[in-house]
């Protein structure tokens, strides 16, 4: 929908340091940084005080960014579940500030589930006009890294790839289109956008076992027939110097997903990530947290999170993943 718009046990686990706080490699180059930048700005402010002036303000930047359309994602079911088919821009209301907003138009998107049914001929939807288009990420966070801490976590991101081979195989619609990633000091790609169950199976296997990525090669970037990431994304040493976090992944994920219209799911693999604050509980890192989950709902991305910790065991982390699949 377009809219114009202004604006179950009590055991615990031990784990490890690294697998607790996943901070960005240039961590320490950041804090160096800061402490010259400080002490920079202390020299300069004595050296007014001394001459009896003030002190020069920081330089203020601003910027203006007019937003002309907000796509927004909808799902709406009767009390049986069963979605109502036919609905049109005068059904629905959408306020922002307290204030009504026009709303440009809707789109209806379907994996052919509902478009023979009667319901959908007498709303009068034209099965030739609806996208059927489903969107999966399937994002490994590999693991390989703390296999020697936390043994145990690594056997579950392979099983994890099984499961997700078995979907490929048995669940995959035609019309679902599919990619995959992995992240371990940088995003890497596997397989763009396709519906080719061979091709997402091999990919599948490659991300889980920590393989270099291949769709992001130039020479292997989207032919234009099929939506893809790879046309969006840096390449070589500019893909690594972009995604050295998470986080980062995240974001330049979603930029590169934003242009498909409808939803993209993001299945993500992982044992979470953030920071650990008092007595032990998961805190938001905050020098990422909000501009990622800002990225992911801005481009249409919903978390779906996998957690690869063995079940049963109780982690501080498992509610970053929580945290982030609420929050998209």
């Amino acid at each position: 929908m377009r809219r114009p718009s202004s604006s179950p046990s009590s055991d615990s686990l031990s784990i490890p340091q690294e697998l607790m706080r996943r901070r960005g490699a240039a961590a320490g180059a950041d804090l160096s940084l800061l402490w010259m930048f400080l002490a920079g700005a202390l020299a300069m402010a004595l050296a007014a005080a001394a001459s009896g002036q003030e002190p020069p303000s920081p330089p203020r930047f601003q910027g203006e960014v007019t937003v002309s359309e907000v796509l927004l994602d909808v799902l709406v079911t009767d009390r049986e579940g069963n979605v109502i088919l036919g609905l049109r821009p005068g059904d629905f209301r959408v306020t922002e500030g307290g204030e009504p907003v026009e709303i440009a138009d809707v789109t209806f998107y379907s994996n052919r589930r509902y478009l023979g049914s009667a319901a959908a001929a007498a709303a009068g939807i034209d099965p030739d006009q609806v996208p059927d288009r489903r969107y999966f990420v399937l994002l490994f966070d590999d693991q390989r890294r703390n296999e020697a801490e936390a043994r145990g976590v690594l056997q579950r991101q392979l099983a994890a790839a099984r499961d997700a081979e078995r979907w490929l195989e048995r669940e995959l619609q035609p019309g679902d289109r599919v990619a995959v990633a992995s992240w371990d000091v940088k995003l890497k790609l596997h397989a763009d956008f396709t519906g080719e169950r061979e091709e997402l199976v091999a990919a599948v296997r490659a991300a889980a076992r920590g393989a270099e990525g291949r769709a992001d090669w130039p020479s292997r970037r989207g032919s234009g027939e099929e939506p893809a990431l790879a046309t969006r994304l840096p390449a070589g040493k500019e893909l690594r110097d972009a995604t050295s976090t998470i986080y980062e992944a995240l974001q330049t994920l979603a930029d590169a997903a934003a242009p498909i219209r409808g939803r993209k799911n993001l299945v993500l693999f992982s044992t979470g990530f953030g920071e650990i604050g008092a007595f032990g509980l998961y805190a938001r890192d905050y020098r990422y947290h909000r501009e990622t989950i800002e990225a992911l709902n801005d481009a249409n991305v919903a978390i779906y999170s996998i957690d690869l910790v063995p079940p049963g065991w109780r982690h501080p982390l498992s509610e970053s993943l929580n945290d982030f699949a609420q929050a998209t």
